[in-house]
């Protein structure tokens, strides 16, 4: 190699050894683990995940509860704290709050779960009976099998008696039922189909305010549009159509409005919807050509004097033919709540009234992808909508518990509304139905303003500070929606009748100190 040659190559390395440290400089330096390795960003980090995820909110698990799971382990550790236990009223679990099982569900599912028991003459005959009608419809005669994508026949079969017996002899076809993980699961899965479009032809999906965050949640993770629509609190949160064209035709400049969701017995608001609502709704749907929701979990819980429960496909059907061939309907219905309280299992069901067939085809295509609801789920949903008749040995018991526990929730519906309607500053309308009461807070500017200071809605700002005081656990009613300068929190009225009263007397007790400490 001449010197002449050696020089050019010489410059050349210096000057690809300049360019690769320009460029080493200017990469990040990776992060040394505690071993002194380097560390690669995660392929899945906050820019990269999916938007619409970081845009869901449920606020009935959201920051309040997590602390309250905080406070329960503190309490554990022996910190000391003004209460000795954390009372979680901001969620519908009935056993959690301990009410007990209905006992002909649990043999029944017993007896599936470990058939050697039917050998066991502690379990009366009508539970064996059906426990054996059920494990020979599925797979192997086991509960461990899966069953078809829609549910296993048979319980179809006898959600489609349920309703047809609800509705006074209405006619329900089983192929028009789908068997659900809850009824969230159907819910989600009907929203899913309704979501379409870019722009302003994205579906827009029509929600009550206050609503349950099931709702908002979904529609924010499918991104579609949420059309709010406003329940009317002076009028024991009623519904009024004229609200609903107030918010389709203002929806319409920005997405194309395709469903109407209702909830009754409402969560979180606790009101009964009469007839004459339900018929002008029906109609609006029809006028509007919206897909109808109806959720209808709470059915069995209706407490207040005047008030009862009325199926949207049984006026649908009774409003005639005009209606009953042209509305889409979509009901639901769950183990988890009524007398029942089986959120556990998560059982539930879905049936869909005058679907497009080829829609149709697509839904249990969908459904077919999470393979089946759980097989427990399916049991418990049979025992609900087919319980002992009154020639069985196990009827007496089972009306006298399924009574009981009614009651039971009806007085604590009372006397929730009479305790908050003693306390300055927090107006409670009546506890119609469902499980839960949406009281109204009045609370000082100076608590605002301190709320505002740290971030907060005022109302969470209030139950936070409810829950470190007292530990009673509530969902602020920011969480549900609510009107612009509105403050509300949801509780459920399942606690022990004794227990719920010291809950209201503390919150009692905490209202007024709260007042004034910020007056």
């Amino acid at each position: 190699m001449n010197k002449r040659h050696y020089i050019r190559n010489s410059s050349q390395d210096l000057r690809l050894f300049r360019w690769f440290s320009a460029k080493q400089c200017a990469l990040p330096t990776p992060k040394m683990t505690e071993n002194g390795l380097g560390h690669r960003e995660k392929v899945l980090n906050m820019n990269t995940m999916n938007p619409n995820v970081k845009r869901v909110e449920y606020a009935v698990r959201g920051p309040i509860v997590q602390r309250a799971v905080q406070i329960e382990k503190e309490l554990k550790e022996g910190v000391k704290k003004p209460f000795s236990e954390v009372i979680k009223a901001n969620i519908g679990d009935a056993h959690a709050m301990g009410q007990k099982p209905i006992t002909f569900f649990r043999q029944v599912v017993a007896l599936c779960a470990y058939p050697d028991l039917l050998e066991d003459n502690k379990f009366p005959d009508d539970a064996k009976n059906r426990a054996r009608r059920i494990l020979q419809s599925c797979g192997g005669g086991s509960l461990g099998a899966y069953s078809a994508s829609t549910g296993i026949e048979v319980i179809r079969q006898d959600v489609a008696r349920y309703i047809e017996k609800r509705d006074g002899g209405i006619p329900s076809n089983p192929d028009n039922i789908y068997l659900s993980t809850g009824a969230s699961d159907a819910i989600v899965t009907m929203l899913k189909l309704l979501t379409s479009g870019e722009g302003k032809t994205r579906s827009g999906v029509m929600i009550s305010i206050p609503q349950y965050p099931l709702y908002s949640a979904a529609l924010a993770e499918l991104a579609a549009v949420q059309i709010s629509y406003y329940l009317d609190e002076d009028k024991c949160w009623g519904l009024d159509v004229s609200e609903l064209r107030r918010a389709v035709e203002a929806a319409r400049e920005h997405c194309k409005p395709r469903a109407l969701c209702i909830i009754n017995p409402g969560n979180p608001t606790g009101q009964v919807q009469s007839r004459q609502c339900i018929e002008d709704v029906i109609r609006f749907a029809a006028e509007e050509r919206l897909f109808l929701m109806a959720d209808e979990v709470y059915q069995d819980n209706v407490y207040a004097e005047g008030c009862q429960f009325h199926s949207f496909k049984k006026v649908l059907f009774e409003m005639g033919p005009e209606y009953s061939n042209t509305v889409e309907l979509a009901s639901f219905h769950s183990t988890s709540k009524c007398y029942m309280g089986e959120c556990g299992f998560r059982g539930g069901y879905m049936e869909v009234i005058n679907m497009d067939p080829q829609v149709k085809l697509q839904l249990t295509k969908l459904v077919s992808v999470r393979l089946c609801p759980p097989i427990p789920g399916q049991v418990l949903l049979d025992l609900v909508v087919n319980p002992p008749r009154p020639d069985e040995p196990s009827y007496a018991t089972f009306i006298k518990e399924r009574t009981a526990n009614l009651e039971i929730l009806a007085e604590k519906a009372k006397l929730t509304e009479q305790i908050f309607n003693t306390v300055s500053g927090i107006r409670c309308n009546p506890v119609q139905g469902a499980m839960y009461t949406f009281p109204r807070l009045t609370l000082p500017e100076k608590a605002i303003a301190a709320a505002k200071e740290k971030g907060q809605a005022p109302d969470m700002f209030y139950c936070m500070k409810l829950l470190e005081e007292t530990g009673i656990c509530l969902v602020p009613g920011s969480g549900f929606g609510q009107r612009d300068g509105t403050h509300h929190f949801r509780m459920t009225i399942l606690p022990a009748t004794e227990k719920l009263k010291i809950v209201l007397e503390n919150i009692r007790a905490f209202h007024k100190r709260f007042t004034e400490e910020f007056s």
